[in-house]
């Protein structure tokens, strides 16, 4: 199951205002485990900066005006998310943005049935707590140090965290965490052994000879001994009509 997790920075709250992109990162995830695939770009606005969006991510105008606009970059960001699902962080806000660069260029946009959303799902399992990227990082322990000001690639990268766990977790002995290997922890390989034979003692047949003949009366085993019972006849011909 191939999803990409995702998050953007823009010039403000609502793109109907003229607000732009001005950063993407995504992380592909499968079977909601990152498999260390990224896309990462910034984006020139081509319009100035607020001062409310640059005390959040930090990206002046200035910076941006030499990298692509979003018409120049729509194709490989298309072709990263292929068909997948699309999981966010209050994914309709991001939608919203990257729908509303995808019509502008004559993109047919994505639809929300293909939005994962994991800020309601955080309200779904811890109503009345916090539920931001960060105080999600904090309650699955999850290391979020270098988060510093909002950067889409970091994260998206720390939110794939938090959807592995929201989602259930990694299972225990599927593969080693980034910490055990680091710790040293070495997974054995397991030495292959035949199959044990499973067929039955002198002892174990004569003891069910003995019960078949004293405590069933004609047993099916004993005819099909003597050729009393047809070859074609199946045993269960010959249980009762109620069983």
């Amino acid at each position: 199951m191939r999803e990409i997790v995702f998050d953007t920075e823009t010039t403000g709250l609502d793109p109907n205002d003229g607000h732009k992109l001005v950063e993407i990162g995504c992380v592909e995830v499968i079977n909601h485990i990152p498999t260390g695939k990224t896309y990462h770009q910034y984006i020139n606005p081509e319009r100035d900066m607020p001062a409310e969006a640059f005390a959040v991510h930090g990206l002046s105008a200035e910076f941006l005006q030499d990298y692509p606009t979003f018409a120049e970059v729509v194709s490989d960001f298309i072709d990263f998310v292929g068909d997948a699902k699309l999981v966010a962080h209050n994914a309709e806000f991001d939608m919203r943005f990257i729908n509303a660069e995808m019509k502008k260029l004559g993109f047919k946009p994505y639809s929300a049935m293909r939005a994962i959303d994991t800020l309601a799902i955080s309200r779904r399992k811890f109503p009345g707590a916090s539920h931001t990227l960060d105080a999600l990082c904090r309650r699955y322990e999850i290391d979020n140090s270098n988060r510093v000001l909002h950067g889409a690639l970091l994260d998206a990268q720390l939110l794939a965290e938090v959807y592995l766990e929201l989602m259930g977790g990694r299972q225990a002995g599927l593969e080693l965490t980034e910490q055990q290997k680091k710790a040293g922890v070495i997974q054995r390989e397991r030495p292959y052994r035949e199959a044990r034979p499973h067929q039955a003692s002198a002892d174990e047949l004569a003891a069910h000879q003995n019960f078949i003949t004293t405590e069933i009366n004609d047993a099916v085993w004993l005819r099909l001994a003597r050729g009393a019972v047809n070859e074609e006849t199946s045993i269960e011909t010959e249980l009762p009509k109620d069983r």
